[in-house]
C-alpha cells in the first residue's frame, strides 16, 4: 500500500528529546495521534443548539454573561475566532 509523505515541523529542543529514543518509530507514532485527532473530530460532529449550551452551563455562568460588557465579549470572541482558525488551519491537509 503506497502512503503519502507529509513534512512535519518541530522545535530543537523535541528533535533532540526524540533522538534519544531512536528505537521508536516516530512516524507511527505521529500516524497513530494523527488517526485518533480525526476520529474524535468526526465523533464530535454533534450540533448543539445556544440554548441548550447556556442550560448545561448553569445559571451563574448565564448571570456572569449577561454582567458581560459588549466591548470584552467582542474581544473575547475575536481571540476565539483566531484560535478556532489557527486550530483548523493546522489540520487541513492539501
Amino acid at each position: 500500500m503506497c502512503m503519502p509523505n507529509i513534512t512535519l515541523s518541530l522545535p530543537d529542543d523535541i528533535h533532540k528529546k526524540m533522538k534519544k529514543y531512536s528505537e521508536i518509530k516516530w512516524s507511527e507514532v505521529v500516524r497513530k495521534a494523527i488517526v485518533d485527532y480525526i476520529r474524535k473530530l468526526e465523533e464530535s460532529r454533534v450540533e448543539v443548539t445556544t440554548k441548550e449550551l447556556l442550560d448545561d452551563l448553569g445559571d451563574d455562568f448565564k448571570k456572569s454573561l449577561d454582567e458581560l460588557e459588549f466591548e470584552k465579549a467582542l474581544e473575547g470572541y475575536k481571540k476565539m475566532r483566531d484560535a478556532e482558525w489557527e486550530r483548523t488551519s493546522t489540520i487541513r491537509v492539501n
